[in-house]
């Protein structure tokens, strides 16, 4: 009977840790350390759609600060009551229910889910390489991809960012931390390179 209790505990506890974000979200070695699967996840997706992890982990920071479950926050009516969201967007990504019915069928994922870590950063990865396809954006161009991924690449090439003064300011903002955690991820990318090849070997 403990044996029992003991074990549900730690399920829940286990639980609670998978989906919590990571303790330093602004180093991107700390990240990866801490969430065990999380480097083999994005390095499968930079392998698979050619999109940098330092670019597609800067996009997640900004979209929900690795959060699984994040949603847009709601709009207040009369300054205090709760209201609507503002998009359907959710998960690590903020992707759409309709973009990410897209990702799934284009992808071939079809079980996907929006709160998956794996998942999410795949999804990324798919976006950035259709933003590289239809907007000529460069993989690596961490500003133009993050507003090709908030206008659409659609909106991207009629210039729609043009009025958003204040997406452009968070365009920058993903393209320093892209920069950011690309320093920090050649001093730490070889030891997490061992480590993928290590636990290749029993997967």
């Amino acid at each position: 009977m403990i044996l029992r209790v003991i074990g549900v505990t730690l399920l829940f506890t286990v639980g609670g840790c998978a989906t919590s974000p990571p303790n330093n979200v602004n180093d991107i070695c700390s990240v990866f350390r801490q969430k065990k699967g999380w480097y083999d996840a994005a390095a499968d997706s930079r392998d698979k759609w050619g999109s940098p992890i330092a670019v597609m982990m800067a996009m997640m920071h900004q979209e929900s600060t690795f959060q699984a479950k994040a949603k847009p926050p709601r709009k207040k009516i009369f300054g205090l009551i709760p209201g609507p969201r503002p998009s359907n967007a959710y998960g690590y990504s903020q992707a759409l229910n309709s973009t990410w019915k897209n990702y799934k069928r284009s992808a071939g994922r079809y079980g996907a889910d929006r709160d998956d870590f794996n998942d999410a950063i795949d999804f990324i990865g798919w976006y950035n390489d259709q933003s590289s396809r239809r907007s000529k954006i460069s993989k690596s161009d961490a500003y133009n991809l993050y507003l090709a991924y908030h206008e659409g690449q659609g909106g991207f090439n009629r210039k729609t960012y043009r009025s958003k003064k204040w997406l452009i300011k968070v365009a920058r903002k993903v393209q320093g931390q892209s920069k950011k955690y690309q320093s920090q991820l050649s001093g730490c990318e070889k030891s997490l390179k061992k480590k993928r090849g290590i636990f290749g070997l029993f997967g």
